[in-house]
């Protein structure tokens, strides 16, 4: 690999997808050992020619030498450019570096809701992204169309249930936000979507431990009573995730309740349509 000198990106030390990705630039000899600091660790000098809040949004490529700063998708393609121009030469592309620069913020906006980390009230500086209600609510919605489409098959190899469609899915997905919420209504909505976010989240990891099932099933027929242990296990690391996540939050406990008692009504309900 060519390595990129003299180079700095500054990451969010509690993403773990911005560690491992930073880490592994320099592994890969990509940039130098000075190659990547924390955010936090910013110095008043730093300061003065970095753009903070921009930073905290898109990870930042600083020039040590000439003092410049580039950030988002256009640092990591400096970076990936700089050993593979290829690469650079497309992702400046127009129609593909819009696209790059849109899920490059659909994902940053959302990372404090894809991997949450414990408020620390004794940081000067925090990578923190700026709340987006337009990226927040496409990201609610992403979620809750991976989780229908998953939900949906699943319930499939499950004959004692009645059968499914995705209208019905996607009305509990929706009808699970709205029911959290009501126990919110005294937080404002930013806190709130959070929230949401973070339920989705919980799904979307529900989705990826049921989906080694559906595709085990394409090539093997799979008892009931392991499909339904199974889910059962899946419910279980759910509460468990969903749990942590309102430790972490600072969330009235409770919430973890009324998200099983929820869970309870849907299938009540289910089981006598």
């Amino acid at each position: 690999m060519k390595t990129l000198d003299n180079q700095t990106l500054l990451y969010d030390e509690d993403c773990p997808l911005c560690s491992l990705y930073t880490t592994g630039f320099i592994k890969a000899g990509m940039l130098d050992e000075n190659g990547k600091k924390p955010f936090s660790c910013l110095t008043n000098e730093e300061q003065i020619f970095i753009d903070i809040n921009k930073a905290s949004n898109e990870i930042a490529l600083v020039d040590n030498k000439n003092k410049t700063v580039m950030y988002g998708i256009d640092s990591l393609l400096k970076v990936i450019g700089n050993s593979f121009p290829w690469i650079e030469k497309i992702g400046t592309f127009s129609p593909i570096k819009f696209f790059l620069k849109k899920l490059y913020s659909f994902v940053s906006y959302n990372r404090k809701v894809i991997i949450p980390n414990k408020k620390e009230n004794g940081k000067a500086l925090q990578c923190v992204p700026s709340f987006n209600y337009k990226y927040r609510i496409l990201y609610i919605a992403f979620a809750t169309f991976i989780t229908n489409i998953t939900l949906f098959n699943f319930s499939e190899l499950i004959p004692s249930l009645p059968k499914g469609n995705f209208s019905r899915e996607l009305i509990l997905a929706l009808g699970q936000i709205v029911f959290q919420s009501i126990f919110l209504l005294k937080l404002d909505n930013k806190n709130i979507l959070n929230y949401a976010g973070n339920l989705m989240t919980v799904s979307l990891f529900g989705s990826l431990i049921l989906t080694p099932i559906l595709m085990l099933n394409q090539f093997i027929n799979i008892p009931e009573i392991i499909v339904l242990g199974w889910f059962g296990m899946t419910v279980l690391l759910m509460f468990m995730e969903h749990f942590r996540r309102i430790k972490l939050l600072e969330l009235p406990f409770y919430l973890s309740y009324t998200w099983v008692l929820y869970r309870i009504i849907a299938l009540t309900v289910i089981l006598n349509l």
